[in-house]
């Protein structure tokens, strides 16, 4: 049996906002997973522990680069480890220019980037200057590069903390921008059904099964029911079929459909998200240093 920690339980509260105790009890009986123990309050405790799941964990920005025709575009997150340094003008310039080198010299990943070239140097050597200058770790986390079929239309919110970019074929500008920002609020997973990644399908499937079980309804209605959860949870991740922000009353596919338009593929970045952000344990710390100096 794994041991289970108070920064785990915290960890788990802070992802859930379920009580204390739940999460406690979920992680004992996960055995410390912590994906598993999430798994069990929600079916527990339904949608209300998952509402916290996107916070961001870790500290940064979102840059992005758009050619002038609309036709190339790039997005790439550079962390670092406080808000303030997020602010710093040598930081937010590393970004940017990071983004454009992602356009216009198509990259293959990371480590080809670190090599490119930047006012002389590489990227590399300019982020480790910039680290021994500010004295905080950074890092060019992962970046994406569109060549459009249509034109790239983007959006940056809450201090280039949530950065999207979205490819448009028809429709007008007005129809670009709503689409950039809608994504940015409703944090679409997937442009259609048939794209979201089959692990999520596959975790909602076991807890509507485990919630339906719980009816003590047939099991011809459970898999009704089953089979309604999947499908709603596949309406509310998808770009297309999640009702549109400025009109609950369609769909993203209707308006889309109604403007002759379509998205060929969208980008979506939060600033640390996934990232396991680290607590400190004070009283630990305190403790520790207590012990040595009786040493």
């Amino acid at each position: 049996m794994a041991a289970i920690t108070a920064g785990m339980v915290k960890e788990l509260r802070e992802k859930t906002d379920a009580p204390m105790m739940e999460c406690k009890k979920a992680l004992t009986e996960a055995d410390g997973d912590l994906g598993k123990a999430e798994e069990i309050l929600r079916v527990k405790l339904g949608n209300k522990a998952s509402k916290a799941a996107a916070r961001v964990t870790a500290e940064g920005v979102v840059a992005i680069y758009i050619s002038g025709d609309g036709k190339l575009a790039s997005m790439v997150e550079l962390n670092c480890e406080t808000d303030f340094v997020a602010k710093n003008d040598d930081f937010l310039a590393l970004g940017a220019s990071a983004a454009e080198l992602i356009a216009t010299k198509n990259p293959a990943d990371v480590a080809a980037l670190a090599d490119l070239e930047l006012g002389g140097k590489t990227v590399e050597a300019v982020r480790t200057e910039l680290v021994g200058k500010i004295g905080e770790n950074m890092s060019i986390r992962r970046f994406d590069r569109i060549e459009a079929q249509g034109q790239v239309y983007s959006y940056i919110h809450g201090g280039a903390k949530i950065g999207v970019l979205v490819d448009l074929v028809g429709g007008d500008d007005e129809l670009g921008r709503d689409l950039a920002m809608h994504i940015a609020a409703s944090k679409p997973k997937a442009l259609s059904a048939d794209q979201v990644p089959a692990e999520l399908i596959e975790s909602e499937r076991r807890v509507a099964t485990e919630k339906a079980a719980e009816s003590g309804k047939p099991a011809d209605i459970v898999e009704k029911m089953v089979t309604g959860s999947v499908n709603k949870f596949l309406k509310e991740v998808t770009l297309l079929g999640q009702p549109f922000v400025k009109d609950d009353k369609q769909t993203v596919e209707a308006l889309l459909k109604s403007k002759g338009a379509s998205v060929a593929r969208f980008v979506l970045y939060i600033v640390g998200e996934g990232i396991e952000k680290k607590v400190d344990d004070f009283a630990a710390e305190v403790a520790a240093q207590a012990a040595a100096a009786k040493k």
